[in-house]
């Protein structure tokens, strides 16, 4: 180790009390994080690209350190689903070091990874209080039993009016309309005659 000129001429000041890294919480317990491998809990997190053409909303379960569990759902880009492909590949198994240096292939991706690396480094996790965390699978199961990410999609235009192509329930093939043209009040969505 190299030190410069001034500080080879000064004299030596001891540090005195020194009692480490604030704990965070994790999976029940409050642990003083030294190591990758003292890291543990589950977490989401969302990332963008820089055009912000597209997001990603990454979900990971580490378990002392290691990813066991990653969940890629991505949006509004279409190379997205390869790249989010790629990386629910190369996640499981990596230390959350590892995959904060790993190229993802997608911005989006790589952003979500930092986000998420922040909530876990920081005792962020949704799972800080539950003990022994959330099982491998807990991804999975925010899915649903259709194993389908919960989209939105909704259109509209000033001369047309809105159009709701796909919600949580899955696409919409048409709309209730009242005798004014209005979609109904109460939210419903039903089957009707004509354009949708």
């Amino acid at each position: 180790m190299i030190y410069s000129k001034e500080v080879e001429e000064m004299c030596t000041v001891a540090q005195g009390v020194h009692h480490g890294c604030a704990p965070i919480p994790e999976e029940a317990k409050w642990v003083q994080a030294k190591k990758v491998e003292d890291i543990s809990g589950l977490t989401h997190g969302v990332g963008w690209c820089a055009p912000q053409q597209g997001a990603c909303k990454l979900t990971l379960n580490v378990k002392e350190g290691i990813i066991q569990e990653a969940l890629v759902e991505t949006i509004g880009c279409s190379g997205m689903t390869h790249s989010a492909a790629m990386a629910s590949e190369i996640l499981p198994g990596l230390t959350v070091m590892e995959a904060l240096n790993t190229d993802l292939v997608c911005d989006a991706i790589n952003t979500a990874m930092r986000e998420l690396f922040l909530q876990i480094v920081y005792g962020r996790t949704q799972s800080a209080f539950s003990e022994e965390g959330l099982p491998i699978g807990a991804g999975l199961e925010d899915l649903g039993k259709g194993l389908r990410s919960q989209v939105g999609t909704m259109y509209g235009t000033l001369k047309k009016g809105p159009r709701y192509l796909e919600m949580a329930e899955g696409y919409v093939t048409g709309i209730a309309l009242d005798k004014n043209d209005e979609t109904e009040r109460d939210g419903r969505i039903a089957a009707c005659l004509g354009e949708s």
